[in-house]
């Protein structure tokens, strides 16, 4: 279990992290969202005691990192795959993180083979691909068989078998009752990952919740229906007070759309009035909406591409009046 308790870290006027508290909790998936600059990566940092925090604390297993005789047996991380020795082999860079720990020989071998770099292993790192490098790093985090796992991008360079395969194993280490932190950027493969989620912006945090409370909590669901006779679906549902309003966006094509979850109002409503449809379903949003709806004002930079929005950044600059 990894505890967080009032965690801050300030750069000179900047706060990085500001009073972060929660609780990652072994036996799930735990993803960690946010924007850039939001303070993920510093947050890791201070959890592994690579930065240590201005007040608050951070603990596993309820001590400090710096308190660990043997780290890589109880924490295994990924933050940075490519910081390798440039003239070590692959099997003797995790030889030599393997001996710091007390951790035997023969296990280098099995997590080369476990992360499918075993017939590469007399090769140095610096001649592998991003992918190569990625796998490499997770073969360090596992070494010590540990039972807290923290991933920054995981997924960063692997192609979609690579993606597929870290996927399940981070899935099967939770499984396992390890606890295990995620932070990503791919939203897609954040919802198929993580059972629990900790999302950040600015340095606070903004929700602790589970996967489905978040997306249920932070995005929009709505009923889509389509008739070819419009005018009279319409009627017929302003006559029972559903409110539909026309749907925007690539495939619209004439539907409706009605808040919420309306699918067996609006079809049994659909069959008292003979009334032909030609789609009815609910939509929920997805994880990357619910994100961004929740984050939109913690976007340390913003992109706009019209004048509003143009206005907007410059007024954040301090260039507008």
């Amino acid at each position: 279990m990894i505890e967080l308790a009032g965690l801050t870290k300030r750069y000179g006027l900047k706060t990085a992290v500001r009073e972060l508290t929660c609780v990652i909790r072994p036996g799930q998936v735990t993803g960690f969202l946010g924007p850039n600059g939001a303070g993920k990566s510093t947050t890791m940092r201070m959890i592994l005691g690579l930065d240590h925090p201005t007040a608050g604390r951070a603990l596993v297993e309820g001590r400090p990192y710096a308190r660990l005789t043997e780290p890589l047996t109880v924490v295994g991380a990924l933050l940075e795959a490519r910081a390798v020795h440039p003239g070590r082999t692959a099997f003797h860079h995790l030889l030599c993180l393997a001996q710091s720990n007390g951790i035997p020989r023969r296990r280098v071998g099995q997590v080369l083979d476990l992360v499918g770099l075993g017939e590469v292993a007399a090769k140095r790192p610096k001649g592998f691909s991003l992918g190569m490098g990625q796998r490499l790093g997770i073969a360090s985090a596992l070494l010590g068989d540990p039972r807290i796992l923290i991933f920054d991008e995981p997924v960063n360079g692997l192609d979609p078998e690579g993606i597929h395969w870290v996927r399940n194993l981070i899935r099967r280490l939770a499984a396992e009752g390890r606890t295990v932190f995620v932070s990503s950027h791919l939203m897609s493969e954040m919802a198929l990952t993580a059972d629990h989620l900790i999302v950040i912006g600015q340095g606070q945090l903004l929700a602790d919740t589970s996967m489905a409370g978040f997306i249920e909590e932070n995005a929009r669901s709505y009923t889509r229906v389509s008739s070819p006779d419009r005018e009279r679906l319409m009627d017929a549902l302003n006559s029972v007070g559903l409110v539909a309003t026309p749907a925007t966006g690539p495939g619209a094509d004439g539907a409706l759309d009605l808040e919420g979850d309306q699918t067996v109002a609006v079809g049994e409503l659909a069959a008292e009035r003979r009334l032909v449809l030609h789609e009815l379903c609910h939509h929920r949003a997805s994880l990357e909406e619910a994100f961004m709806r929740l984050t939109r004002q913690s976007v340390e930079y913003q992109a706009g591409d019209d004048a509003e929005g143009r206005r907007g950044a410059a007024n954040r600059q301090g260039w507008g009046g």
